[in-house]
């Protein structure tokens, strides 16, 4: 097919010399070999009388808006929404915030459901930021411990995404009444993680400007416990990629000959691929869908279109794995007689490196506020739930903090991502995890959602806000977290690695993902909103009894 032109989608020339080159040879950071020693020393100041008893009142502001952390966690979960289709959850963010006296920029980024809420003056100047986007098909009754769709087929919050702006926001509101009361200086901001799922959202909040004038990113995400890391992370570097061929139709019967298959050319990129997988590092990750594979069967596809994620432990080396993938989706062209129309960047993330001194502060204060108090219907649900996927000897909640804070990672092989890294590499960050969801499930799941509206969700949150509210306390009125927070930063951080973005200049926010899902769900979704007004909670809603668990079999003694 003469008339096509393969062409190089990516600025990446150096990713692609670097396929002749052994990937294992480029492995470093913080993956493999023995623990590292520690580079930076730090001292967190002990806090005097007057900063315990700000954190007290914190923590007592918080308890006393545990109501509102209910309302925002609860309303989330019911909206249901996927990535870059947030409009409910903007709206409703936004209009909760700015109600508190908070000002709004929306569509920030070029995404319509993106925004940055502002508060304060001056310095320091903390960006607090969650996930707000949910999973396909994860839609779930909450507080029922096995399979039972509010919507059978439609989005849920299957990753407890729901629950992390609720931490952010109350923490903030309780800083804002102390911050004013006391005359400190600073400034409070709040932005949201967009279309984390598809790692389509950060590294546009940075090109636009976000954390630019910020000293640090504070971050919070669902978690089964509490915890907070420093130094380089086992979260992958992602390069999110659509492969676009286009081929010539024909009668798939009548002159199949004058047909070029633009399905036979993705399938064959996918077949190249899977047996390219068995010779890459066992590190690597990388998963696709043909999201557009033909119109009916008695056309032959002129048009296709696989979507792959390429993850690897570092920047280089996700270059160098899609680089690859450009190079497979070239030759599948040739070998089809069609052509690689182009490639669209998606979604692209840094893995992350977060912030030592900062990451300390933090996890004293989660000693400090401890973990939830459980009631037994929470560890029934728990372990109810723990039983239906298949543990016969369940555990429920952990009961005890354990270690809540861990330095670079040194091992494992794979592994999630998330587009804060790019965050990460911008300025000191670090990622608060509260127990807000159960132990021992698969995640991405239906059954990551079951808790998510519910008392452990709830009280995981309110814990979590405590947290925040203290470390944003510390940030505040201990000028030398932060100047030693900036010196590892500037000194051991980035000091031979300088971040640039994984998206070209020309690429824009893929705003129309999920757009068919969400028409196709959200009128039905729409009837089961929570209504606040009228129902204490989303379970009293939805006239659900919790826990609802069925009775988890006896241990085999056979």
């Amino acid at each position: 097919m003469s008339g096509f032109k393969l062409i190089r989608p990516f600025s990446f020339v150096v990713a692609l010399t670097l396929i002749s080159t052994p990937l294992l040879a480029q492995r470093g950071g913080g993956r493999g070999g023995q623990a590292q020693p520690d580079p930076f020393p730090t001292t967190i100041p002990a806090d005097d009388a007057r900063i315990t008893a700000l954190k007290r009142e914190a923590i007592r502001m918080v308890d006393s808006m545990s109501t509102t952390v209910q309302q925002i966690v609860d309303m989330l979960f019911s909206f249901s929404e996927l990535g870059m289709q947030e409009t409910e959850t903007e709206r409703y963010l936004t209009g909760l915030l700015q109600r508190n006296g908070f000002t709004i920029e929306r569509g920030v980024g070029g995404m319509p459901t993106a925004w940055v809420a502002k508060w304060g003056t001056g310095k320091p100047v903390l960006a607090l930021g969650s996930d707000i986007d949910g999973i396909p098909q994860a839609n779930q009754k909450p507080g029922v411990a096995y399979r039972d769709p509010i919507v059978v087929g439609a989005p849920g919050h299957g990753e407890g995404h729901n629950s992390g702006q609720a931490v952010n926001i109350v923490a903030a509101f309780a800083l804002k009444r102390i911050m004013e009361r006391e005359r400190i200086p600073g400034t409070i901001v709040i932005w949201p993680g967009v279309a984390e799922e598809q790692m389509a959202g950060k590294a546009y909040l940075v090109r636009a400007g976000v954390f630019r004038d910020a000293d640090a990113a504070l971050f919070t995400h669902v978690g089964n416990g509490f915890g907070v890391s420093w130094g380089q992370s086992g979260q992958m570097a992602l390069i999110s990629a659509e492969f676009n061929f286009r081929g010539e139709s024909a009668h798939a019967a009548g002159a199949p000959w004058r047909g070029r298959s633009a399905a036979d050319a993705a399938t064959l990129m996918d077949v190249m691929w899977n047996f390219r997988r068995e010779h890459l590092p066992l590190n690597h990750r990388s998963h696709s869908v043909i999201t557009n594979g033909g119109d009916q069967p008695n056309v032959v596809p002129p048009t296709a279109t696989i979507w792959y994620f390429f993850r690897e432990s570092n920047t280089p080396l996700v270059k160098s794995l899609f680089a690859l993938g450009d190079t497979l989706a070239r030759a599948a062209a040739m070998g089809s007689g069609t052509g690689l129309e182009s490639v669209r960047v998606l979604g692209s993330g840094w893995s992350g490196h977060f912030n030592k001194p900062i990451a300390e502060a933090t996890a004293n204060n989660i000693r400090m506020v401890g973990l939830p108090t459980w009631s037994e219907a929470d560890q029934t649900l728990a372990r109810s739930l723990q039983c239906e996927l298949g543990d016969r000897t369940p555990n429920g909640l952990s009961s005890e903090l354990g270690n809540v804070i861990s330095g670079p990672s040194t091992g494992g092989t794979g592994g999630g991502s998330d587009d804060i890294g790019d965050v990460s590499w911008n300025l000191p960050t670090v990622t608060l995890r509260y127990p807000s969801n159960i132990p021992g499930l698969p995640g991405h799941n239906w059954s990551s959602a079951i808790a998510s509206a519910t008392p452990i969700a709830h009280k995981g949150a309110v814990a979590g806000a405590k947290v925040q509210a203290a470390t944003m306390i510390d940030l505040y009125t201990k000028p030398t977290i932060l100047e030693q927070a900036k010196r590892y930063f500037s000194e051991v951080q980035t000091k031979d690695t300088k971040y640039e973005p994984l998206m070209r200049d020309t690429d824009q926010p893929p705003t129309h993902l999920n757009q068919e899902i969400m028409a196709r769900y959200k009128p039905e979704l729409q009837k089961h909103y929570y209504d606040p007004s009228k129902f204490k909670t989303y379970l009293d809603q939805l006239g659900i009894t919790y826990p609802t668990v069925k009775p988890c079999p006896p241990v085999s003694t056979d």
